[in-house]
């Protein structure tokens, strides 16, 4: 009986030697015979249907051979120890904004005169402020209006700057020549004595006035990275394929261009956070940006800085904690700037 058929051997037609006339094969000619180890040279590999293409399972769809642009960012990332220690970072300020109480029992606005500018002391590990105040409490607590500036100024910033950025690039025209020259007008007031001038005017000590402000001299930047990346974007194929086949402007801009264009401005947002959080402790160390008795790092690092020489533990942790947070967005926008610059891979 003869032996089964194993599929572990590459098969390969037996060709018959020229000037044979069609008869049985010479099985003396030189040559390779044998079917183990694969075909001979210069046959090729046959398309036998039980072989296993690369990439291919038995009875199922083909394997993805590539990943997007934000799957190959979100693999590198995760690999990335600088993405790593800056996200659990902030993860921790944003955790602690939330909920101050978690690590910090005490209460910021409580004070002792008779303990004022002590060093640390039991159950108090940052000592005390001028006014008697837990400087840890204080420290904990300062977290939240920071984050808070920070976080909704540059999400405004960025939603402002896109739309009209990206609305610049995509019509052009007069309406990119309108929105450029407003633009300059913004990039060319200085962002602090701005700050001096807007927030003096302000009576009012919450956040949302030095937000306010944030936004409209922070759009030009973001505005400008859009409208450049609309730009480019808006000339690949697939966009022009969409228009023509009728898409409107609408929906070539939300469905195509937009989440193509989108990861210069996340990068630029990402590292413009720390700035504005930076931005947010100048104005309130200089008395125009929050106001007592809002809890700030910046109102914390003013009121300590004549201190400095007789209590410098008041300054060194507001200032210390705000150092950690401004390090860690810049640390996180340069970790997903490498991540989405496809030319770095």
């Amino acid at each position: 009986m003869p032996e089964p058929f194993d599929t572990r051997y590459d098969m390969t037609e037996a060709i018959a030697p020229a000037g044979s006339g069609g008869g049985p094969m010479d099985l003396t000619t030189p040559g390779p015979q044998t079917l183990k180890g694969g075909p001979r040279r210069g046959l090729g590999r046959l398309p036998l249907p039980w072989r296993k293409e690369p990439g291919r399972r038995s009875g199922g769809p083909a394997a993805p051979t590539g990943r997007g642009l934000w799957s190959d960012a979100w693999h590198d990332l995760r690999r990335n120890p600088v993405f790593v220690v800056s996200a659990l970072t902030i993860f921790f300020l944003v955790v602690i904004a939330i909920w101050p109480q978690l690590i910090a029992s005490g209460n910021p606005y409580h004070g002792d005169l008779a303990r004022a500018q002590d060093g640390p002391a039991p159950g108090h590990p940052f000592g005390y402020d001028l006014q008697g105040r837990d400087v840890y409490t204080r420290t904990v607590y300062g977290a939240r209006a920071s984050i808070t500036v920070g976080i909704c100024a540059t999400l405004g910033a960025a939603l402002l700057g896109s739309a009209l950025g990206g609305l610049a690039g995509y019509f052009g025209g007069w309406w990119d020549a309108l929105l450029s020259r407003i633009a300059d007008v913004f990039f060319g007031i200085p962002i602090l004595l701005g700050g001096l001038v807007f927030l003096s005017v302000v009576t009012s000590g919450s956040v949302w006035p030095v937000v306010g402000f944030i936004v409209l001299l922070g759009w030009p930047q973001i505005s400008r990275i859009a409208r450049g990346s609309v730009v480019t974007v808006k000339e690949h194929d697939y966009v022009q394929a969409a228009r023509a086949l009728g898409a409107g402007s609408g929906r070539t801009l939300l469905r195509h261009i937009a989440p193509n264009a989108v990861a210069p401005v996340i990068v630029v947002a990402t590292i413009a956070l720390g700035t504005y959080i930076s931005l947010e402790a100048t104005l309130s160390f200089l008395g125009v940006g929050l106001k007592p008795p809002t809890v700030s790092w910046g109102i914390d690092i003013s009121s300590a800085a004549t201190q400095i020489r007789n209590a410098p533990h008041m300054l060194l942790w507001p200032a210390g904690a705000l150092s950690v947070t401004v390090l860690a967005f810049i640390m996180l926008g340069d970790a997903v700037r490498d991540a989405l610059d496809p030319r770095l891979r």
